[in-house]
C-alpha cells in the first residue's frame, strides 16, 4: 500500500510558477514510477508527466514540455512538479499517482492516487 498526499497548489498569475509536492508513505517508494495528472472542470483526467523510480527518466505531455519539470527525492519519499510559465489553461486539480511501471499515460494504469491539489492560473 502507498498513500499519497499532494500539496503546494494555489492561485498564481499567468507567467508565474508553482511547485507541487507529493509525499508518499511506505518504504518502497523508489520502486514506484510516479505520474502527475490533472483534471479541469468538465474534462477528463489527463497525463502531465511521469518519472521512473530512480529519477533518471522523465516523460511529459506535449502541452507542458519545456515548462514543467518532474523530479523526486527518494530519501524524502517525495516527488515534485515544478511548473513555470503557467497559463490559464493549466488551471486544474493536479494529482500524483504511483505505478509499478514507468511511462504509463493512462490513469487506469495507476494503482495509487492522492487526493489532488487545486491550481488556478488567473490574473
Amino acid at each position: 500500500q502507498v498513500q499519497l498526499v499532494e500539496s503546494g497548489g494555489g492561485l498564481v498569475q499567468p507567467g508565474g510558477s508553482l511547485r507541487l509536492s507529493c509525499a508518499a508513505s511506505g518504504r518502497t517508494f523508489s520502486s514506484y514510477a510516479m505520474g502527475w495528472f490533472r483534471q479541469a472542470p468538465g474534462k477528463e483526467r489527463e497525463f502531465v508527466g511521469c518519472i521512473d523510480g530512480s529519477g533518471g527518466l522523465t516523460s511529459y505531455a506535449d502541452s507542458v514540455k519545456g515548462r514543467f519539470t518532474i523530479y523526486r527525492d527518494n530519501a524524502k519519499n517525495t516527488v515534485y512538479l515544478q511548473m513555470n510559465s503557467l497559463k490559464p489553461e493549466d488551471t486544474a486539480v493536479y494529482y500524483c499517482a504511483a505505478d509499478s511501471r514507468y511511462d504509463n499515460r493512462q490513469p487506469r494504469e495507476y494503482d495509487y492516487w492522492g487526493q489532488g491539489t487545486q491550481v488556478t492560473v488567473s490574473s
